[in-house]
């Protein structure tokens, strides 16, 4: 340090914890979902469907788009609940897990970009405060149904992910 210069300092970042948000979003309806928890474990997983499934009673089959994280599976449901719960949850749900790297076909993560550049862009002292924020947040999505209009439909997609369709099945050069 030179006299008459700024001042220099290191800043290091503490980390004082983190948490886990599942969320769920019906495109065409703006219908949410979100649960904040201490933890992203299985059982917490497990739990976000089992509500998940009680606010569709007259569903037979829930599709849900899904990432590829190891919690996400039906044998999850089993480790969490009893045998019978657990059949009646994999049964209800029709699992589709977006290609690793495109979590952009996923429109939850629409949802949390938002949720981010609108509510999550500063520091928040607590799990209690950032549960708040995030309850609020989708409250008000909720109330406004905010929908999506998802434009990216099957041809588009081909077009667009043609060269891994090429790799596994050459007959797939149509689709150029």
């Amino acid at each position: 340090m030179k006299k008459g210069s700024p001042a220099k300092e290191n800043y290091a970042y503490t980390k004082h914890g983190s948490c886990s948000l599942l969320a769920m979003i019906e495109p065409k309806t703006g219908k949410r979902l979100v649960h904040v928890r201490r933890k992203r474990r299985k059982i917490e997983f497990a739990t976000f469907m089992q509500t998940l499934s009680e606010l569709y009673p007259e569903a037979e089959k829930i599709i849900v788009v899904l990432d590829n994280l190891n919690t996400h599976s039906k044998s999850t449901f089993y480790e969490q609940f009893d045998a019978q719960i657990a059949a009646a949850l994999a049964d209800r749900f029709e699992f589709v897990f977006t290609p690793k790297s495109a979590s952009w076909l996923n429109m939850i993560e629409i949802e949390f970009s938002a949720l981010s550049r609108q509510c999550l862009n500063r520091r928040i002292s607590s799990i209690n405060e950032l549960g708040k924020e995030v309850f609020a947040y989708f409250k008000d999505r909720n109330d406004k149904a905010i929908k999506i209009e998802w434009q990216f439909s099957r041809q588009k997609a081909r077009q667009v992910m043609n060269r891994h369709y090429e790799k596994v099945n050459s007959t797939n050069l149509k689709y150029k």
